[in-house]
Parts: C-alpha cells; sequence; structure tokens
C-alpha cells in the first residue's frame, strides 16, 4: 500500500511514530495465537491436572521456570507485535519472516524450557527441577549441544525481527516513513542484531567447551556459553541509550 500525505496525518500516534497497523491482519492474528499455543506447551508439565498436595507442590517449584520462560517469548511477541502495530505490512516477505518467526518459536520452545530449567535448578540449589537430564561420559558434550540448540533457536527468532523491520526499511518510501521513523526502525535492526550476535557468541562459547578436557571443567565453565545472555541486560540498554540521544524530532 502507498501511504498518501492525507491518509499519513490521519494516524494515531506513539511516541512519535505513527502506528499504520490499526487494522488487525489475518498474519498478526496467526503469530498471536501460535505464541499463546507456545504458552500453553509450558504450562504442561503432568498429562493430568495435580491431584494432591505433593503434586501441587511439585507444580509450583516449576512455576519459576514457566515465568522466565514466558518473560522471553513475551519479548519476541512485543517486538513483532510493535512491528505489526507500526507498520501493517502483510506482504510476502513480511509472510515469510513473520511464519519463520512462529516456526522457530514452536521448536525452540522445548529446549527453551530443559535449558532455563537447567539453570534455575542450579541457581537455587536444586529447589527448582530440572528438566534437562544429563549424565554418563558424554554428559559435558550433550550438555554443550543443548546449549547450541538454545542459541540457534534464541538467534533465529532475534533475526526474524531482525528482517522484518529491515524489510520495512527498504520500503521506507512507500511506507512514508519520516526520519524518526526510519531512526526507530534502525534501532529495532541494531537490537535484534545484538541477540543475534550475543547467541552466536553463546554457540561458538559451546564449541570451545566441547574441546575441553572433562576433568578441567567445572559446574561454572560447563554453564559459561549461557553467561553471554546476562550481557544484554548491559549491551541492549547502553545500545539504546545511545541512539535515543541521536533521535530526531517527530515530523508536524
Amino acid at each position: 500500500m502507498q501511504w498518501t500525505v492525507e491518509d499519513l496525518a490521519k494516524l494515531p500516534r506513539e511516541d512519535g511514530f505513527r502506528l499504520r497497523g490499526q487494522q488487525v491482519t489475518r498474519l498478526e492474528t496467526f503469530v498471536d495465537a501460535a505464541f499463546a499455543f507456545a504458552l500453553t506447551l509450558l504450562v504442561i508439565f503432568f498429562e493430568t491436572l495435580p491431584t494432591s498436595y505433593e503434586e501441587l507442590r511439585e507444580a509450583l517449584r516449576r512455576v519459576p521456570t514457566f515465568v522466565l520462560c514466558f518473560v522471553l517469548l513475551a519479548l519476541f511477541w512485543s517486538a513483532h507485535n510493535r512491528w505489526s502495530r507500526r507498520f501493517g505490512m502483510e506482504d510476502g516477505a513480511a509472510t515469510v519472516w513473520s511464519l519463520g518467526l512462529v516456526l522457530v518459536m514452536l521448536v525452540y520452545v522445548y529446549p527453551l524450557r530443559m535449558v532455563v530449567s537447567s539453570g534455575m535448578w542450579l541457581v537455587t540449589g536444586g529447589f527448582v527441577p530440572t528438566e534437562l537430564m544429563i549424565s554418563g561420559p558424554t554428559a559435558l558434550v550433550d550438555l554443550q549441544w543443548a546449549f547450541v540448540i538454545y542459541g540457534v533457536g534464541f538467534g533465529l527468532m532475534a533475526l526474524m525481527i531482525l528482517l522484518l523491520n529491515r524489510h520495512a526499511l527498504r520500503r521506507a518510501d512507500e511506507l512514508g516513513l519520516d526520519a524518526l521513523e526510519r531512526h526507530e526502525a534502525a534501532t529495532e535492526v541494531g537490537i535484534q542484531a545484538v541477540l543475534v550476535g550475543c547467541a552466536a557468541l553463546s554457540i561458538v562459547a559451546s564449541f570451545v567447551m566441547m574441546q575441553v578436557p572433562p576433568r578441567h571443567i567445572g559446574y561454572f565453565l560447563a554453564g559459561l556459553p549461557m553467561f553471554t545472555y546476562p550481557l544484554l541486560g548491559v549491551i541492549v540498554p547502553i545500545y539504546a541509550t545511545r541512539r535515543q540521544r541521536a533521535r530526531p524530532a517527530p515530523s508536524p
């Protein structure tokens, strides 16, 4: 759709960004439903509902894992929702990248739960049950492969959001994006690129750990690939702050 000056003037704004996605598209509805389905997969810990206090207590011990997984998936859902509201696109490329996000997310949900539960088990001293049961002579390699699978899923989801925003930037003239809107779209691309880079760094660290003799690796070193992700809590705010300082003024 080619946006005219008159059409753009009628659009509501959110923090200076004109929201072109006022109508919920079938694509956005499908993505929302897929994320909701993924969250139900996170909740299902038992084949049946708890029927005793012991089963209820066991289920409640898993709540921290669910909460953290929920937050991670919600971050990607929010990024896609923000993209949909800002640009309102439903062309071929937007459909491919959005469906790619759904595909990766539905595959990623199980390694996500396994790896997060193992991390929570370690942090809480075993109070939160782990679903990543690894033992035997290949335990170290198996653990690193679990981290690799997690990193691939995390990186691909961020990549799909990056490609969606880059696609919008390529259609900037057709969408009538002003300087502020182009800046914000480029900022989103940068943030997702940082997430992709973090996942890539974690994957590289896992392959390095596979080459280290097991006798030289303790709990801390074995989990080193996952320690790259907390760095996002520092890197992303710094990057976002720098971009905010260079933010153009909204168009009249």
